[in-house]
């Protein structure tokens, strides 16, 4: 079985060193059908251990080990249980139909077989951090996807908004990485050990020291977890951390869907759900996962009603969504976290991957207010598109109403400090989601077909007076980028009187077989990963975190639950929010403009994204620039090139002009000289005596 969990990782890490170093030679053809074939074994091999794990067969063992130092070893090795197991299952699924959508896709791309390479390299990276029994191999694979990620979203590296994109996004995540790496040093430090398992068994001995720093309090314990999760705040875009995911959609929409869906932003939540045995001996640490995850939950989700590219809506429904699971963590509610995750995958994958549909269609346009009645003209990606949303804004029945509500009422039962202002921005959130998807949804579905026109003629004049309105969109069409002509811009958009028209099966595929489980994966899978404690020892919960314990207590069959879900608030505010978008936007589509105008202040915060990006390129970027000027005129000019370079040039200058009148070559001058140092001696030696 070794052998088989060794396959895992190593097959998608063939299919990339086949389609990156080989991928000329190989053709297009072959390079897609290598990948895909090695992921497709992954996902096979998984399926396998899943098999096995529930038969009760788990695994933790060094695989090999590369170096010791001192009592200190390093070592690649697996951790297979029911938590790695489902993990491996969502990743290599997910990847497996990004990899079959990414043909159809990126068929007139130069970098194709590249592509293919990176996805498979970046499918290879996070099951090695999923796999991982050690917090060295963690970070090894939690680095492995930040930088696949980073050549992904600058995947066409000529355009300079996605080389900004990928270095925002690089440099964001060193930031939560810093703190990442100083919580698994403290590990080491107070453990010894960079093994799960040892430092498990022991983390409550340790419970009560505190970090050994002269006049500080902290306890070791919120200091380590506080450290780890400001590493799952950058990867899983967590407030403030979160700026670099809108613009990550400068990649391609295949890998959009990969980062978004099952790979980079779900690495935090799993690694603070495999951390549970640490962050349960803080309720400290967990009231800050709880506040992180509430304000990205409603705030972000603020932000994806005023966007009108398609793929940021998606977005930041994914940045609100990742803010309901790291809830969850705060609220001890691991599992929850974990099935939110997997039903989450599917559906977000299948709502981008139904976004670039539609891009395709459109001849890459990403603007909705140019869209409008694709209905007719593209069926599938109609009803698919639906299914996702229904799933995302939690429809009983569907997928996303099991782990959503789960969520709700686990948080509402929790007795920390802050969940009396997580339930309330959950319960917000619920119709601010509603509201934004289904404002996407109908807008590019139905009403009035847009398309065809010249772009932005409806609203050339509110963008005339919000310039920042349009700043949004700079990329709203420069997906596909590379396309036709390597990374030159062509022409977006549907010309006068073309129409669209459904995308080839290769696209159309995934979406059906990722609807199938965003329909009925939440139902099928509540009862064992809520209910029924199909977890197990992989996560531990205190005694004193008793939210869920209440929840399994008090929790009803999935029918019965979705049925007694239609008299909740939640419910009602996600019916209110697609009733409201429906008359906002196909009946009454003036209020929306005169709500912009009456509250252009609130719009120009939202549209600006709180200012972040602004006050990051101010302080950050233009710190980072003042302190370089700084050095460059005071430390390298001044100090070094004129005082300690220039200056010591001078200095014996300076001495050298004194030792030459000194040293004139007449014999009666240096007599002279040796006379007074006579003297001179002799007098010193008289006054010691």
């Amino acid at each position: 079985m070794q052998n088989l969990y060794l396959l895992v990782p190593l097959a998608p890490l063939v299919g990339a060193i086949a389609a990156g170093l080989f991928g000329k030679p190989l053709g297009r053809a072959w390079s897609h059908r290598i990948t895909i074939l090695s992921v497709a074994v992954s996902f096979l091999a998984s399926l396998v251990i899943f098999q096995d794990v529930l038969a009760g067969h788990t695994f933790n063992g060094t695989v090999y080990q590369w170096m010791t130092s001192g009592d200190t070893s390093f070592e690649v090795g697996f951790l297979i249980d029911r938590l790695t197991v489902l993990m491996m299952l969502v990743v290599t699924f997910v990847s497996l139909m990004v990899h079959i959508y990414t043909i159809g896709y990126m068929a007139d791309d130069p970098g194709y077989q590249r592509f293919f390479s990176y996805i498979s390299l970046f499918t290879f990276s996070m099951l090695m951090l999923v796999m991982a029994n050690n917090f060295l191999q963690l970070f090894f694979g939690w680095e492995a996807v930040g930088l696949v990620s980073y050549l992904l979203i600058g995947f066409w590296y000529k355009k300079e908004t996605a080389i900004y994109a990928n270095l925002k996004a690089f440099l964001v995540n060193r930031v939560g990485d810093f703190g990442f790496l100083l919580g698994i040093g403290l590990v080491l430090m107070v453990f010894g050990t960079l093994d799960y398992a040892s430092v498990f068994a022991n983390a409550r001995s340790h419970a009560n020291e505190l970090v050994p720093i002269p006049g500080v309090s902290w306890n070791m314990m919120t200091a380590i977890c506080i450290l780890l999760f400001i590493g799952a705040m950058g990867k899983s875009a967590q407030f403030p951390l979160h700026v670099w995911l809108p613009d990550s959609m400068e990649g391609p929409t295949p890998i959009s869907a990969l980062i978004h869906a099952a790979t980079m932003v779900t690495a935090g939540i799993f690694m603070v759900s495999r951390m549970s045995p640490l962050f349960e001996l803080s309720d400290t640490a967990l009231s800050f996962v709880m506040i992180i995850g509430a304000i990205t939950a409603l705030f972000m989700g603020f932000l994806g009603i005023v966007q009108n590219d398609i793929k940021r809506v998606v977005a930041y429904s994914t940045l609100s969504q990742l803010g309901y699971m790291t809830v969850a963590l705060g609220a001890s509610a691991y599992s929850v976290a974990i099935f939110h995750l997997m039903t989450h995958a599917f559906f977000k994958a299948l709502l981008f991957l139904a976004a670039g549909s539609v891009i395709i269609a459109m001849h890459h346009d990403q603007d909705i207010r140019n869209m409008g009645g694709l209905k007719k003209y593209m069926p599938i990606t109609w009803i698919t598109s639906l299914i996702g949303s229904l799933a995302l804004i939690g429809t009983p029945l569907f997928s996303g109403f099991y782990s959503k509500e789960s969520i709700i009422e686990a948080v509402h039962l929790s007795h920390l400090p802050a969940s009396g202002f997580a339930y309330f921005a959950l319960v917000a959130g619920v119709f601010v989601t509603a509201f934004y998807s289904f404002r996407m949804y109908f807008l590019v579905f139905h009403g009035e077909e847009r398309f065809g026109k010249a772009h932005h003629d409806a609203h050339a004049h509110a963008d005339a007076q919000h310039p920042s309105a349009s700043s949004g969109q700079a990329d709203a069409h420069d997906d596909h980028g590379a396309h036709d002509t390597g990374h030159e811009e062509p022409h977006h958009g549907l010309a006068p009187g073309q129409k669209p028209h459904e995308t080839p099966w290769v696209v159309t595929l995934p979406l059906i077989l990722l609807a199938i489980p965003s329909v009925v994966i939440g139902y099928v899978t509540f009862e064992p990963l809520v209910h029924a404690g199909y977890f197990g020892d992989s996560i531990f919960i205190s005694e004193h975190h008793d939210a869920l314990k209440v929840m399994h207590e008090e929790i009803e069959y999935p029918l019965s639950m979705a049925i007694h879900a239609l008299a909740t608030l939640p419910f009602w505010l996600a019916l209110a929010g697609v009733a409201a978008s429906w008359y906002f936007y196909l009946k009454r589509p003036d209020i929306p403009d005169a709500i912009k105008n009456k509250f252009s202040f609130i719009y120009t915060v939202l549209d600006n994204k709180y200012y972040f990006d602004r006050f990051n390129d101010w302080f950050f970027a233009g710190g980072a620039r003042g302190a370089s000027r700084l050095l460059w005129k005071f430390g390298d000019v001044k100090l070094i090139d004129g005082l300690m370079v220039n200056g010591s040039a001078r200095l014996v200058g300076l001495f050298s002009g004194v030792l030459r009148r000194v040293q004139t070559g007449y014999i009666y001058h240096y007599a002279f000289s040796m006379i007074i140092g006579v003297f001179v001696l002799l007098t010193i030696h008289t006054w010691l005596e």
